[in-house]
């Protein structure tokens, strides 16, 4: 009987160390978010004020920094004859915080001569409040240019400009360095930038039964979409981050509106700001920011070309921005002075999201790395997940293999273990009656 009741409470064991391997992993309820997500294996990097002393930043990588008011620190590259490089800088201003018209800032890449080879800045100007804001710099390989072109250290700079009614707290930085792949036929690609591109708004999506889509609070933990209408909500005072799978030959339309509200009908001038940017991080164009009143009210992005290599040759930066294939990112902010007429509950926010245009090859050889679209890509963007999530489902799915093989062969073990126990009773009775077990099976040998 003993041995009978140890091998109850070993099976119950087994199915409770399969049943907690099982469990889901701590989720956030709903609604909840933070100001922004910083990706957590950011490697932290401290900005130098004189280049010589800047540290180098490596391939692949996201980093962490901060900037003081007026600051202008370095960061270095050590870079090849042929590899383009891009380096993006998230800016975030302290939540709470006062910024003025023209406060942002500005990211420049640069030769050991402090020749520019590009810059970009993000700044508020029509929507004074705080917000992430991204910019990013270059160097790409041209054949006909002799600016930035030869291998070395290069610099990167990132200047804060602040006015004097600012908020003088610092602004935390997200730093990425991508690098672009080598072209599988640099002499078969144009040029030229496309002088022209559909423009019209497209007809608008069938919203998909299951709509509701809890944007993320950074550009890690962006929300996938694919086309369709999607319902969120979102509160005075914070942004919401979503992203899109946007292949080569496709070209994205995005609009974004608030439902009306019964609390107020005061009229609040850039209450809605939306912006887009490249899977570099690169800014391709703001939405105007949008004014409300209580009544439903949206705002849509200005079109933009399909995606193709030969864009980033167009004088237009939001032309140029959209060069290559991969996850857009869409980010949407509500003003914080909305809560001074409407108060700070949530707002039902709608996003509409089209991918117009039939997926092309990739120019590319070999792995395009975050410059492509992926089925994986696209299954993500179906179920809503965002990349931490799917991660963190993998990981679920790999614990829960784990724990039923670990649970499978603990029960082939009992098995083995009562079959044994079996067999030697009954060999015990084989020999103590001398006759052959009473199955039928081979004349007793153990």
């Amino acid at each position: 009987m003993r041995q009978r009741s140890r091998g109850r409470v070993t099976l119950a064991a087994v199915a409770a160390m399969c049943a907690v391997a099982a469990l889901p992993g701590p989720a956030w309820a709903d609604g909840e978010t933070a100001a922004y997500t910083f990706d957590p294996g950011a490697e932290a990097v401290g900005g130098a004020v004189v280049n010589t002393d800047a540290k180098a930043l490596k391939a692949g990588s996201v980093y962490r920094s901060s900037i003081k008011a007026g600051e202008k620190l370095y960061y270095r590259l050590n870079l090849d004859a042929t590899t383009n490089a891009y380096v993006s800088a998230v800016a975030v201003p302290k939540s709470g915080g006062k910024v003025a018209y023209g406060d942002g800032i500005t990211v420049s890449v640069r030769d050991s001569s402090d020749l520019q080879c590009s810059s970009e800045d993000a700044r508020f100007e029509s929507a004074e409040y705080p917000r992430p804001i991204a910019a990013y710099a270059y160097r790409v390989v041209e054949k006909d240019s002799s600016t930035c072109q030869g291998p070395g250290t290069y610099n990167v700079l990132v200047e804060r400009e602040s006015k004097a009614t600012s908020g003088p707290e610092d602004w935390e930085l997200e730093l990425r360095y991508a690098t672009e792949p080598e072209l599988a036929d640099d002499a078969a690609m144009p040029t030229e930038a496309p002088e022209d591109w559909p423009s019209a708004s497209p007809a608008p999506p069938t919203p998909a039964t299951d709509n509701r889509r809890q944007g993320g609070s950074g550009y890690y933990d962006a929300t996938s979409l694919e086309t369709g209408e999607w319902k969120d909500e979102i509160t005075p005072g914070q942004t919401r981050f979503y992203r899109v799978p946007v292949d080569w030959g496709q070209q994205i339309f995005a609009t974004a509106g608030l439902g009306n509200s019964t609390a107020s009908d005061e009229y609040v001038s850039g209450a809605l700001a939306m912006a887009l940017d490249n899977p570099a991080q690169g800014h391709v164009g703001d939405a105007s920011p949008m004014a409300y009143s209580g009544k439903p009210a949206s705002v849509s992005l200005d079109p933009v070309p399909p995606v193709a290599y030969r864009n980033r040759f167009a004088a237009s930066s939001s032309v140029s921005a959209v060069r290559f294939a991969g996850w857009y990112y869409l980010s949407v902010t509500l003003s914080p002075e909305v809560a001074e007429a409407y108060g700070d509950k949530p707002f039902p926010l709608t996003l509409t999201v089209k991918v117009e245009g039939k997926a092309e090859g990739s120019p590319y050889a070999g792995d395009a790395g975050i410059f492509a679209v992926t089925d994986k890509d696209k299954d993500l963007a179906k179920s809503g997940k965002s990349g931490p999530q799917a991660a963190e489902s993998e990981s679920d799915t790999m614990k829960l293999v784990g724990a039923a093989g670990i649970g499978a062969g603990a029960v082939l073990v009992l098995a083995l273990g009562v079959w044994t126990l079996l067999a030697r009773r009954r060999a015990t009775a084989v020999t103590t009656d001398g006759g052959q077990p009473p199955y039928g099976g081979p004349p007793q040998a153990w």
